[in-house]
């Protein structure tokens, strides 16, 4: 994503809360906020969950092993840690949690 910019979409299940350019390696919960969005954060590491949201479409590297806040079934459901991870292309998030 170096030198080209991004976009990310934030939805709240079919609501389109926010469009936003990026250009930077940022974490999709600051993304978020910068664009007006709240995220439920906590720990900021991916250890708690508390930020959770669902990646509609899109390009996420996913950390190996997974951060103790995701597991292979909530990866499996779209789920994604707002507070570490970051977009690798343009991306879709639901902000409610695939729980």
């Amino acid at each position: 994503m170096s030198g080209t910019k991004s976009k990310v979409r934030f939805f709240r299940g079919p609501e389109l809360l926010a469009s936003v350019k990026i250009s930077s390696k940022t974490p999709f919960a600051q993304i978020a906020e910068n664009a007006g969005v709240d995220i439920p954060t906590n720990c900021t590491s991916g250890n708690c969950g508390t930020c959770l949201v669902r990646l509609i479409n899109g390009l996420v590297k996913l950390p190996e092993p997974l951060p103790p806040g995701l597991d292979e079934y909530l990866v499996d459901q779209g789920g994604i840690l707002s507070c570490c991870l970051v977009p690798e292309d343009d991306c879709d998030i639901d902000i409610i949690p695939p729980l």
